[in-house]
């Protein structure tokens, strides 16, 4: 890009004195217009709605605003077809868009950044964005529970040790395993919706953060965006951003949490030292250079999803740390803002397949038993027989010695009634609370 095609597109230039210094110019531009390219679409959809806005106000006649939103829908489909590169020699979306209208309609283009600065213009494609993909990210997480209620209940029973310690501790079952993390799924999803409800304000027409001297329709352009409501005071609207950015991020990261520690499980259970869980040949990777190997890479780059998502959420926190208004420091949130969300998309529809196709190996589930785990079980019931106390029983030394394993497991686990326990889990009354998720899945 050469400096005189870069000033050509300078939405502040004023006169072709005082150029800018093509260095700072690379240095202030950074990857932002490149980044804006999963932008560019809500971009226009903001700027038709705000073409509307002013026509409804007198500043825009009707000829004038068909033009520009004809024009505008010609630019989405020719992004959208792979006709139109959103690049150099452009500083951003913003730019490219008011430069292609321009270029289209004369003086009509013009007029499009009217009452507008390109700061609430990026809040508000930015905001757009934010709710498109918290809505995907939502409908896929649900797919995950879907995988795991139904897998928890066809297995409700079936034995599997349960550890603290990373030491084995006592019986447990797949039901109870796989049912906590659809619950903490369902937890980390109503967590989303009330980051959802809270970002679902429109920023538009909050121009530079002052307001404008124009009696903008703030109102019918939210609405026809699909916003619940205006952001009402022109400072504050400046001010969350980076705020509510950072509060997707972190709905995302209670997700990729979950994540995380289903990922560390799968980690283990599959190892041949544990061997309760078994993955398919096409959810597994070989080495290149040990034949004899069997990796489980998906399940490792699930685990690392986290830390991405969390790095972005430490960067974008950083940034935050400034006066109120504007700063151009805020730009630098972008790269941060839209890496994680379709790798965790992704990851999170591998998992509902891995999930869905996992062979579970109860007989080696059960091998991984020993009598010693049942000396709670004999320490309540030695309780309740004998009228004592518990910690009384507790003392008694436990019989280590079973005659038939698998059928002291089994009683164990149907004993287990307490709320929540594996004789109890509830399941279908959270299959329940999942389904009314799901009518809401807009």
């Amino acid at each position: 890009m050469n400096t005189a095609e870069q000033n050509s597109t300078l939405l502040w230039r004023k006169s072709d004195s005082d150029a800018p210094d093509e260095d700072m110019m690379a240095f202030l531009a950074g990857e932002d217009v490149i980044l804006d390219r999963q932008l560019f679409v809500h971009d226009i959809q903001a700027t038709k709605a705000h073409v509307g806005g002013l026509l409804r106000i007198g500043v825009l006649d009707a000829s004038e605003a068909s033009q520009l939103f004809i024009c505008l829908d010609d630019l989405r489909q020719l992004f959208l077809r792979g006709d139109y590169e959103l690049g150099a020699p452009f500083e951003d979306s913003h730019s490219a868009i008011e430069a292609y209208v321009t270029q289209q309609l004369g003086a009509v283009g013009q007029k499009i950044h009217t009452g507008r600065s390109r700061n609430d213009q990026v809040l508000v494609a930015t905001r757009l964005f934010l709710k498109e993909q918290l809505s995907a990210v939502r409908g896929v997480t649900l797919g995950v529970v879907e995988v795991l209620l139904d897998r928890a209940l066809r297995d409700e029973m079936t034995p599997m040790p349960g550890y603290t310690h990373l030491q084995r501790a006592v019986p447990s079952s797949v039901g109870l395993w796989l049912g906590a993390y659809a619950e903490s799924f369902i937890d980390s999803v109503r967590h989303l919706d009330s980051v959802l409800a809270l970002i679902d304000q429109c920023p538009l027409g909050a121009a530079a953060g002052y307001g404008v001297n124009l009696p903008l329709d703030r109102d019918g352009v939210a609405a026809e965006l699909g916003f619940a409501k205006v952001q009402n005071n022109a400072m504050y609207v400046q001010n969350s951003r980076g705020k509510f950015e950072l509060l997707a991020l972190q709905a995302l990261g209670q997700i990729t949490i979950d994540v995380r520690r289903l990922a560390w499980d799968f980690s283990l259970y599959t190892s041949s030292e544990f061997g309760f869980v078994q993955l398919p040949g096409s959810l597994r990777t070989g080495s290149s250079i040990m034949p004899n190997k069997s990796n489980p890479d998906l399940v490792e780059l699930l685990r690392a999803l986290h830390p991405m998502v969390m790095a972005a959420q430490v960067e974008l926190d950083s940034l935050l740390a400034l006066p109120s208004a504007y700063h151009r420091d805020m730009q630098a949130s972008k790269a941060a803002l839209l890496r994680p969300w379709g790798r965790v998309r992704s990851g999170l529809a591998l998992l509902t397949t891995l999930l869905r196709q996992m062979i579970l190996l109860p007989e080696h589930m059960l091998a991984a038993m020993e009598p010693e785990m049942l000396a709670t079980d004999r320490a309540i019931r030695s309780a309740l027989l004998d009228q004592g106390s518990f910690r009384e029983a507790y003392a008694q030394p436990g019989g280590g010695q079973s005659d038939d394993l698998g059928k002291d497991v089994r009683q164990s686990l149907s004993e287990r009634k307490s709320p929540g326990g594996c004789a109890n889990l509830g399941l279908k009354k959270i299959y329940d609370v999942f389904q009314g998720l799901v009518k809401n899945q807009s």
